[in-house]
């Protein structure tokens, strides 16, 4: 199954875009009213500059204590993103995340923002594909 596919079975295809003078608390708030769990840093909402997610926040918390809400998001993003494209495999994408122990994912095509995928989002496809290969086998074995 391709990213495009993915894509494609999300509800919601918006990618929620913050940009680098957004604070930690207004960034907290957009996640908790949106119910989201990861924000794309961006200075023209098209290239991604970071990514910013609840853990991120959670962790700087731990670290600075509720004083770090007034600072700005790009002071804790993460700003070396792994990405991918339309075309990539899920089995890669899945195989990045879990790699490098992150569940969101930016699609760029040619540089912009065209999406995000989550580790949720591709478990779910891949679910998808095994009970539709479950399904074909069954009937085979019927001689349907």
């Amino acid at each position: 199954m391709l990213v495009s596919q993915i894509l494609k079975t999300k509800a919601d295809e918006t990618v929620v875009t913050v940009v680098p003078s957004t604070t930690i608390g207004q960034a907290a708030q957009m996640l908790s009213e949106r119910r989201i769990g990861t924000l794309i840093v961006s200075r023209d909402g098209q290239v991604p500059d970071g990514i910013i997610s609840e853990r991120d926040i959670v962790r700087q918390i731990g670290r600075s204590g509720a004083g770090c809400l007034t600072e700005l998001v790009s002071s804790i993003m993460t700003s070396k993103l792994v990405t991918c494209s339309r075309d990539m495999r899920a089995d890669i994408v899945l195989e990045q995340m879990t790699e490098g122990r992150f569940r969101h994912m930016p699609v760029l095509e040619e540089g912009a923002l065209v999406g995000l995928i989550s580790l949720g989002d591709v478990v779910k496809a891949r679910l998808m594909e095994l009970a539709m290969e479950k399904d074909a086998l069954e009937g085979m074995i019927r001689g349907h």
